[in-house]
């Protein structure tokens, strides 16, 4: 089968396979560790020699029940992580009684604003709950576009579901956004790890 998948390497029609020594690569830039923290902050390691940037979360916990995971982007040369955003936001869930739901979250898009914007929704502190996932973001460097992201968490919710929760959107901007900060939408990131990567 590799050998079909080869021989079909580049092809618009049927079996794509990435030329050898082909294939992204995932380039570890910083990864900061939660401890009652306020605010994990990326204020360096993001600028032109990416066009993607991937940020990888583990068992990230809250200190405060039923509180969501946020994030907000600065230009650079800016301040105040304020960038205005136009987002989505929808979610999958199934509780540990059975009962399972998918719906838009209303209360993760955003039209325009300048809000920290929802990417884990209503996570819980239970001592073994927790969420995981991703935000993958592009052209962060580029001076002509917006900026996109796609999310994706999954998390032990505060009421006994597991929750997939997905959101996607833009930065407004044509500006460089060169940090990222994560937060709480209530008291502080109790544990956890974020990482961030360059993808080459």
């Amino acid at each position: 089968m590799s050998g079909i998948i080869a021989q079909n390497s580049g092809r618009h029609t049927g079996l794509v396979k990435a030329s050898s020594g082909g294939g992204a690569v995932w380039n570890l830039i910083e990864t900061l560790t939660a401890s009652s923290s306020a605010t994990l902050d990326f204020t360096s390691g993001i600028d032109s020699t990416y066009d993607e940037y991937v940020f990888k979360f583990i068992n990230i916990h809250p200190e405060t029940d039923q509180t969501s995971l946020l994030f907000q982007g600065n230009a650079a040369g800016g301040s105040g992580y304020d960038e205005t955003i136009t987002s989505t936001g929808w979610q999958a869930q199934h509780s540990e009684s059975g009962s399972t739901e998918l719906s838009y979250e209303t209360g993760s898009d955003q039209a325009q604003g300048t809000a920290f914007q929802k990417i884990s929704h209503e996570l819980g502190n239970g001592n073994d709950e927790c969420a995981s996932g991703y935000l993958h973001l592009f052209g962060l460097s580029d001076t002509t576009f917006v900026k996109h992201y796609i999310s994706k968490f999954n998390a032990y919710r505060y009421n006994d579901y597991s929750q997939t929760h997905f959101s996607a959107g833009y930065f407004n901007t044509t500006s460089a956004i060169d940090e990222i900060q994560f937060k709480m939408s209530s008291d502080a990131i109790d544990a956890g790890t974020i990482s961030l990567y360059g993808i080459s």
